[in-house]
């Protein structure tokens, strides 16, 4: 057994000596833990991959030809998987979004290329050795089965495309009709890899949030890059199957390119929250506060702290205070809007830095503070344990804002006052907003605005 194969169950992965022992177990099987409403679509997607994919046999699609060609894009599959094993392993480990799989490179070659029944042949064969060297076990059995048929359907939509071309014997040239249908197979093949995948992430959530669902305009774009690589690749391989080695190297630096990319992000995010961590911050914060625009118009500063964390973290135990963190998290993210910048300074004090305020940009801020104020104050964070789930209410948050002069001031003195606003809150009772103001190297505070049901103490 490879040294990273046991995990405790905290992590949600299962020794594999037991899953084996339990493989024959129907019972057992970890798909039957899924939310009901998201069991029955996923069967539906999977049944509905494997009749479409009898019903695409056809006589003629065993010939020499066809099988060596399969083959071969298989082989390469394969062969790309090794190659970026280390790659792929640290990919998995060190994002939780969508992840877009450089495979379908060869699963969209194949696709275009070949007969329907062995293009899902090839599709099958590449994920799941993809699956078997790289993602098991962070990866269950049946959410591997689930992604390998949403490929299928894809595979099965682009050959529908494609196959009118390859049909008409002229052959995959790169001219004509031919780039019209290779791009019309691309945006059909990522039309229902994307559609099923978020459906899948949708129903998972009670609050699905649509963003989250579609992926990032970055990952649909590096999934377009990676179909447009397929296309290419089968083009190569219908005119000489030895220009294919031509392919190789763009992919493995585009597989080292997102690497790269994850490793950037994972460096400035907070692990616990999601949120840009003090030190990335700050580095995007001056930017934001030393660029001028017309548009940009006023700049604040909202500094927060959850009043009593401690008392979670003693009452209930730290996984409690993460999951609290994350909720609150979530909270500012809603809140502000996607330009703005949320961060955690640690522990339990995060900032937020709000641009192109309105007018004076005084009172938007402090509605947007006491906004995340109440939010906090009604918020319910539902923890599973293993005594059932638990819920922890009661929470508030004191805060502090301090908005930007027109000129002159720098991150530290504009952090300076609201951080001064935030104890005045905390020293009148808590669950607050203060709002501090800003002078040229001094930080003064105005007690001018006070919000929150301390607000007549």
């Amino acid at each position: 057994m490879s040294r990273g194969a046991r995990q405790d169950a905290a992590s949600g992965v299962s020794d594999p000596d037991t899953e084996v022992s339990s493989a024959w177990r129907p019972s057992s099987w970890a798909v039957w833990s899924m939310p009901r409403r998201l069991l029955g679509p996923i069967l539906v997607v999977e049944l509905t991959a494997a009749l479409l994919t009898v019903l695409s046999i056809a006589p003629g699609d065993f010939d020499r030809r066809t099988i060596m060609m399969s083959l071969l894009v298989c082989g390469l599959g394969i062969v790309h998987s090794e190659v970026a094993l280390r790659v792929e392993r640290v990919r998995r480990r060190i994002i939780d979004t969508l992840h877009v799989d450089l495979s379908s490179v060869w699963t969209f070659a194949a696709a275009v290329l070949v007969p329907p029944v062995l293009a899902v042949a090839v599709a099958a064969v590449v994920f799941t050795h993809l699956w078997w060297r790289s993602w098991r076990p962070r990866v269950a059995v049946y959410r591997h089965v689930f992604s390998t048929a949403t490929i299928v359907l894809s595979c099965l939509a682009a050959a529908a495309v494609a196959g009118v071309h390859r049909d008409g014997g002229s052959g995959l040239d790169g001219e004509g009709a031919g780039v019209l249908l290779l791009a019309g197979a691309i945006l059909v093949y990522t039309t229902v890899n994307t559609a099923l995948v978020a459906g899948a992430v949708a129903m998972s959530n009670p609050q699905p949030d649509i963003s989250k669902a579609l992926g990032r305009w970055d990952d649909i774009l590096l999934e377009f890059a990676t179909l447009s690589l397929g296309a290419i690749t089968a083009v190569a391989l219908s005119i000489n199957p030895m220009l294919v080695v031509l392919v190789l190297p763009p992919l493995l630096v585009l597989h080292r390119a997102v690497l790269v990319k994850h490793l950037e992000e994972a460096a400035n995010t907070d692990g616990k929250t999601g949120l840009l961590n003090a030190a990335a911050w700050h580095v995007q914060a001056e930017r934001v506060l030393h660029r001028r625009r017309r548009a940009d118009g006023m700049r604040g500063v909202l500094v927060l702290d959850l009043d009593h964390f401690k008392a979670v973290n003693d009452t209930h135990g730290h996984l409690a205070g993460d999951h609290v963190l994350a909720a609150v998290a979530d909270i500012l993210r809603t809140e502000v809007r996607e330009r703005d910048l949320v961060g955690r300074f640690g522990g339990e004090e995060f900032v937020v830095m709000l641009a192109g305020l309105e007018g004076s940009g005084s009172a938007e801020l402090e509605a947007v503070a006491d906004r995340i104020r109440r939010r906090v104050a009604d918020l319910r964070v539902e923890i599973p344990t293993p005594d059932g789930p638990l819920s922890v209410m009661g929470l508030s948050v004191s805060i502090g804002c301090a908005l930007s002069p027109d000129t002159g001031v720098d991150l530290r003195d504009l952090l300076q006052a609201a951080d001064k606003a935030l104890y005045v809150a905390k020293g009148a009772g808590r669950n607050a907003v203060r709002m501090g103001s800003v002078q040229l190297g001094r930080a003064p505070l105005r007690p001018v605005t006070t919000t929150g049901p301390e607000a007549g103490d």
